[in-house]
């Protein structure tokens, strides 16, 4: 809805405070309006319509029957495909591709025996060139859901078809990654492309309606914040016996900064988006630290602990780790002159204190898995026929966690500027399923060591 329109949610919010509270003050009370500064007492950092605000039905709107592909039939690229079919009706998967072999058969019978969908054996495609045939088969969409360091070139591929593309998070993790993700936007949305990403947050409910109280105002001028995701240690694959060093990199690739870039890029990279989307801000540079204690496989850190500056001055911590049996933490707070919003309780609070806003679920939606949802508006794009562009953002986020990486690998600071134009491809020169030089994949160490 407008903001200017006072909805059931916000009637019941303003019921519930009144109730609660008896006397209400009016700037409180004025908050469970929205829109323009007389309305709510609020200066809003950006006017409606100056930012995108999804529209999240249940599913999408019925129209053109659509042929899906898959690129990258690992566990996203499974969960991806099994997202975009709870979206949308009207939707056959008609091919799938992936390097190795038990991995298109693993989608194409979880694709027949859950949802009565069958691939065809011709369009089931194995090998690094995979991508190409599957986006050639015939396809109008395709879910890319390879290891992170592909995702750009087969964004591209994609892209020059004229095929419409999910994108799974990160979509860059490198410099060079990210300078082909921004000019393959451009010509996506010069196509009348829709393109969607798999930064979920932005298609959460309780964050889409954050986000708009954030640009109405509600916290003010956007002063800092803090971006956490620290849990335990991921998954990882020791080496079995038969596998070259490319099928074990590959098949463990979370854990090897070639091919995810890290895990401050491969999963921190959605509370640093978090942050970026909702002030609308990109850092100028960042300094960082890490190490690497108990990790098992790949060349990767443990943890990192990054001081964002962005071009106003101010700042944002992110902190991210992955090791058993320490404090956990996944969530986003942001700080502004008015107010604060933090994810974990889903409230924006007053300088004083005091909770002005809150979300609730009013019961008006019965699908909130935003896994689903991001499907539903990619849908609802494709079928509307509007260009859509997430790649760009979601593009932006990513370049700021390398920048952070590189930070904490070299131990200097790292400038938006530098690492824009960075000469950093990580992409080897050959990729085929043989040897590799596994001695040039090392743990980084900061600093001279003196």
């Amino acid at each position: 809805m407008e903001n200017k329109n006072f909805n059931r949610r916000q009637f019941l919010s303003c019921g519930a405070m009144i109730g609660a509270a008896g006397m209400v003050a009016p700037a409180i009370l004025s908050s469970c309006g929205g829109g323009a500064k007389e309305e709510t007492g609020y200066t809003p950092l950006k006017a409606p319509g100056e930012y995108y605000v999804p529209e999240l039905p249940d599913k999408a709107i019925e129209g053109k029957a659509l042929k899906a592909g898959v690129i990258g039939c690992g566990g996203r690229g499974t969960g991806a495909i099994l997202n975009l079919l709870d979206a949308a009706d009207g939707i056959t998967v008609v091919a799938l591709g992936d390097v190795f072999k038990d991995r298109v058969d693993h989608v194409r019978n979880v694709l027949k025996n859950d949802r009565k969908q069958e691939v065809p054996e011709d369009k089931c495609f194995v090998g690094f060139d995979a991508y190409q045939k599957v986006i050639d088969s015939g396809v109008d969409m395709v879910v890319i859901a390879t290891p992170p360091v592909f995702r750009p070139e087969h964004f591209k591929y994609a892209t020059e078809k004229g095929v419409h593309s999910f994108l799974e998070k990160p979509i860059a993790v490198d410099a060079k990654g990210y300078r082909t993700i921004m000019a393959t936007a451009k010509q996506a949305v010069a196509k009348g492309l829709s393109v969607v990403t798999g930064t979920q947050r932005h298609h959460q409910r309780n964050y889409v309606e954050a986000f708009k109280k954030i640009q109405e105002g509600y916290i003010g001028e956007i002063t800092g914040g803090n971006v956490y995701w620290n849990q335990g240690m991921l998954w990882y694959r020791e080496r079995q016996e038969g596998w070259t060093d490319m099928e074990w990199n590959i098949r463990d690739w979370v854990n090897w900064k070639w091919l995810s870039g890290d895990h401050i890029v491969e999963q921190h990279v959605h509370n640093i988006d978090v942050f970026l989307w909702m002030t609308g801000m990109h850092p100028v540079s960042a300094t960082s630290f890490g190490g690497r204690h108990r990790r098992i496989t790949g060349d990767q850190f443990d943890m990192f602990s990054t001081d964002f500056v962005f071009e106003n001055g101010i700042h944002l911590h992110s902190m991210c780790r992955q090791i058993d049996g320490c404090s956990n933490n996944v969530s986003e707070f942001i700080q502004g002159t008015k107010g604060s919003w933090w994810s974990a309780t889903n409230e924006i609070k007053d300088l004083q204190g005091n909770v002005v806003w809150k979300y609730e679920d009013t019961g008006e939606f019965k699908q909130h898995d935003p896994y689903v949802l991001e499907h539903v508006d990619w849908v609802n794009h494709i079928r509307k026929g509007e260009a859509h562009d997430e790649a760009t953002e979601c593009g932006i986020s990513c370049l700021a966690a390398v920048m952070a990486r590189e930070a904490a690998y070299t131990g200097g600071t790292t400038t938006w500027d530098a690492i824009s134009q960075a000469e950093m491809d990580y992409m080897p020169a050959k990729l085929e399923l043989g040897a590799m030089e596994l001695d040039k994949y090392t743990v980084a160490k900061p600093g001279s060591g003196k």
